[in-house]
């Protein structure tokens, strides 16, 4: 129950983001209202679709696509005042990566998949509809260039793995992997922690 609850606060609040991204590329109703909806369904999607976990889970839960509608029109109504919510926002969407990868993790491991599986499935959940998000307004993806967030949703996924090999049970695993991963988000957006890059140059002598 926590973890739909939370789910539902994360979709609508990706849902946002991804309609501010639709805004600032200057997209009509319908592009803001797909973006939107790819933002905060498409990672969970591109997980059912390569697990072959169908139906898909809008198409099993159509209020899903609901909240994202809403969200994305309300989006546009105050997108004037939206940055003054932007610490707001963060926190919703480092609460939903933790979120939408514990459900990834979840649904992959029920259905049997082995370990690697189910992590690279919790972090298809929690990560890749900001990078279809940004890959559809012609930008290269946040988590590809400074951002430390799909690390933490591997790491997140991993430590829920070992806390259930030991026996935890998988109520408590799921709240302590969604205390920690959260508060490691929160503690990387406030330390800027970035992942090594790698910069090349390609010159000609």
């Amino acid at each position: 129950m926590l973890l739909s609850i939370i789910y539902l606060i994360a979709i609508s609040a990706e849902a946002m983001t991804g309609a501010l991204s639709a805004g600032r590329r200057r997209m009509d109703l319908f592009g803001v209202v797909m973006i939107a909806c790819v933002t905060a369904l498409g990672g969970g999607s591109l997980r059912d679709i390569l697990l072959g976990h169908y139906p898909l889970g809008w198409v099993k839960h159509p209020e899903y696509l609901g909240f994202t509608v809403c969200a994305a029109l309300i989006a546009t109504w105050v997108a004037r005042w939206m940055h003054h919510f932007r610490r707001t926002f963060l926190v919703l969407d480092g609460l939903g990566l933790i979120a939408f990868t514990l459900i990834g993790c979840s649904i992959a491991r029920e259905a049997g998949h082995a370990m690697p599986i189910v992590l690279i499935a919790g972090m298809l959940t929690g990560a890749f509809g900001g990078v279809l998000r940004d890959i559809l307004c012609n930008e290269v993806p946040l988590i590809f260039q400074k951002e430390l967030y799909a690390i933490i949703s591997l790491l997140t996924g991993a430590v829920y793995l070992l806390l259930l090999h030991w026996g935890v049970a998988d109520a408590t695993a799921i709240l302590c992997c969604l205390g920690g991963g959260f508060a490691l988000r929160l503690l990387a957006i406030h330390y800027r922690w970035e992942m090594p890059k790698f910069v090349y140059h390609d010159e000609v002598h």
